[in-house]
């Protein structure tokens, strides 16, 4: 009778473990963490946004964006609301005067105050924290006092871009919590390290600093700007090195300041990545 009732149990035991196991063959599919990482710039960004375009177009999931300077606004904008066309006519709305407040009056620490940049945040920003953007965002700044490199998690998300944008000799640095910050770019322009802490197995960086050409250097901003991008043109060489896709649109020499060439950067910015949209579908797994 014992081993009857043995028996019984090890045949209930079988069939139970049957039904939790899943066929060989029909297990879940783990879809990559892709994280789209946004380089600085200034005008230079609006390839950022023709880089948008295509990933929305082929359907390529982003599950996190992390942005520096330039980055961070076209970034935050598009993780606050993930739509592309609505980011171009945003886009297509910026002039120099909309980012750039100059004021005779201002802070000895720098002749542009943000207020305006912040002011097109809001406008344009479908949320106010950082915590709250449909895409996780993560905003990169630097840290005047110590020289660390600082990701904003959380907090009023048109500050934090302000932070992240802040050009060190043009911007007047932003308290943000108990920190004195300017742009991300002085420490970390292509900040993949931040997206891979943050658990991404894919990243795409986009560098907008390949060629720092400019010939167009007429006024002491230009002097700050241009140096600021020779710099950012340094440090991104070894930030590059942890990126899975790198795509760099051909910026064509155009100044950190012309907000003239919109549609041309834009259209470069497309181009790349198309062209390396055949490694992204490999890399992710889209079709």
């Amino acid at each position: 009778m014992a081993i009857k009732q043995s028996f019984f149990f090890i045949v209930v035991l079988a069939l139970l473990c049957s039904c939790t196991t899943a066929p060989i063959g029909l297990s879940k599919r783990v879809e990559p963490k892709v994280a789209l990482v946004l380089g600085g710039g200034s005008a230079k960004g609006f390839a950022h946004v023709g880089v948008l375009r295509v990933l929305e177009r082929e359907k390529i999931p982003i599950h996190m964006i992390v942005g520096t300077s330039v980055g961070s606004l076209i970034g935050g904008i598009y993780a606050s609301n993930p739509d592309s066309f609505q980011l171009e006519w945003a886009a297509f709305k910026i002039n120099r005067g909309d980012i750039l407040d100059y004021s005779i009056t201002s802070s000895k620490m720098g002749p542009v105050q943000g207020a305006r940049l912040e002011a097109f945040v809001e406008q344009n920003a479908k949320v106010r924290l950082v915590e709250a953007t449909k895409i996780p965002f993560y905003p990169v700044a630097t840290d005047l006092n110590t020289g660390e490199t600082v990701t904003l998690e959380k907090g009023p998300l048109a500050k934090a871009i302000h932070a992240s944008s802040a050009i060190p000799g043009i911007f007047v640095p932003v308290s943000f919590g108990n920190r004195n910050l300017v742009d991300g770019g002085v420490t970390s322009n292509i900040a993949c390290d931040v997206a891979r802490a943050k658990g991404a197995d894919v990243i795409i960086a986009v560098n907008l600093q390949k060629d720092v050409m400019d010939m167009d250097i007429t006024s002491v901003i230009d002097v700050i700007a241009q140096s600021v991008s020779i710099m950012m043109h340094i440090n991104t060489r070894s930030k590059l090195a942890q990126a899975d896709v790198i795509i760099e649109p051909d910026t064509k020499g155009i100044s950190m300041f012309d907000f003239s060439q919109k549609k041309t950067l834009m259209e470069e910015g497309m181009k790349a990545a198309e062209i390396a949209m055949p490694r992204i579908k490999t890399l992710t797994g889209s079709k």
